[in-house]
């Protein structure tokens, strides 16, 4: 990474977009806290975020949570998908003040991503690839974050089920004014959810702007290599 500067506001969606190696993942570790980078900083609310010890942080880590590609990685094979949801929601600002309000909490995050309550029960390893990554964006709205780093969320998954989850990320920014880190390297669906855009290559930030901009007018070479190499995404 090399001054890979950028803002994040409230209620917005910033993509990231660049092939593999530019960069994308090692931006939201640091973003995340998971990386401390070796020059600069990550403020949250004008405050220290990435220079704070990890105690210091542990108070304000529900204020960012992620989203990952493989979802079943980052899940504990031996919880079912309700000890997942109470889980997350014991980091947030709210835990929940006894089992009965855990349960009903996360019943509500189950309803809010499209998911029956039965799947409680259910193990993840018996759920859909679509279904788990809605599990996974139950979990990430659990503490009430400000912030989710979605990593690559949709890109294995097929079109139609794509479409469905970023439509859900769309009305849940809508309705609960989180914003996005959204990174991948599908430029079509970065134009489709992203209010602004950067475009990495190298460790770099080549090209940054509205996404309409860097998409109908791009400045630099390698965007518009990339775009000349998918000609059909210049009317998405």
């Amino acid at each position: 990474m090399d001054d890979a500067s950028f803002q994040l506001f409230a209620g917005e969606t910033l993509g990231i977009v660049g092939e593999s190696g530019s960069g994308k993942t090692t931006t939201a570790r640091i973003a995340l806290a998971l990386l401390e980078p070796t020059a600069g900083e990550v403020l949250l609310h004008d405050q220290p975020w990435t220079a704070l010890t990890r105690t210091q942080r542990r108070p304000r880590r529900g204020r960012i949570g992620v989203i990952y590609q493989d979802p079943l990685s980052s899940f504990d094979p031996r919880w079912p998908v309700g000890r997942v949801l109470v889980d997350a929601l014991a980091t947030g600002p709210r835990p929940p003040a006894s089992r009965e309000e855990a349960r009903a909490r996360a019943v509500r995050l189950l309803e809010q991503v499209g998911l029956d309550p039965e799947r409680l029960t259910a193990a993840p390893l018996r759920l859909s690839g679509g279904e788990r990554q809605r599990v996974a964006i139950a979990r990430a709205l659990a503490p009430e974050p400000e912030v989710i780093v979605c990593d690559e969320p949709v890109s294995a998954l097929d079109v139609s089920i794509q479409a469905q989850l970023l439509d859900l990320l769309t009305d849940l920014q809508d309705e609960l004014g989180v914003s996005y880190v959204f990174i991948s390297h599908d430029l079509g669906v970065i134009h489709h959810v992203s209010d602004r855009i950067l475009v990495m290559k190298d460790g770099r930030v080549v090209e940054h702007g509205s996404a309409d901009d860097v998409f109908e007018r791009p400045q630099h070479p390698y965007t518009q290599r990339l775009l000349t190499a998918l000609p059909r995404l210049r009317a998405a």
